[in-house]
């Protein structure tokens, strides 16, 4: 995604573009797995821990990004790819947390299945997390078992 298209995007969700938003919305943008406020203070080295929170915040607020928590203590964060003005529920897909490696990926083409709750309540966010041993991990471990 081009600066040009982080300034679009911060536009139609109704942010002003300022600099320290188009980096922290464009490194979000660059990111195949989502990523913690940790990595994005190390990309990100120019900006300072606080300015990276508020901007964070806003964008969450404004439905640019959507975060969850992986099970690893930290929150994660990720661009909101839906082309609505709004990062909806159903466009939402599953995470996935290696025990092994401690990486979240994104399961991209499985959605989260939408639940039908009883009448009064809203959904405004599901965090559907699976956790196991990603591929990589479980096929080194099956080569440290053959040499043993």
């Amino acid at each position: 995604m081009s600066n040009k298209q982080c300034e679009e995007k911060l536009k139609d969700r109704g942010v002003r573009p300022t600099a320290a938003r188009i980096l922290v919305l464009n490194m979000l943008a660059k990111q195949t797995a989502p990523i913690s406020l940790m990595e994005l203070e190390i990309l990100l080295e120019t900006l300072d821990k606080s300015t990276i929170s508020r901007t964070l915040a806003l964008l969450l607020e404004h439905h640019a990004i959507h975060a969850f928590e992986d099970g690893s203590g930290s929150t994660k964060y990720e661009i909101c790819r839906s082309q609505s003005d709004t990062c909806v529920v159903a466009d939402r897909h599953i995470h996935f947390f290696c025990e092994v490696c401690h990486k979240t990926q994104c399961l991209s083409d499985i959605k989260i299945p939408v639940v039908a709750l009883p009448e009064g309540y809203t959904v405004n966010s599901i965090n559907y997390m699976v956790k196991g041993v990603c591929p990589a991990c479980s096929q080194a471990g099956n080569k440290l078992k053959t040499e043993e």
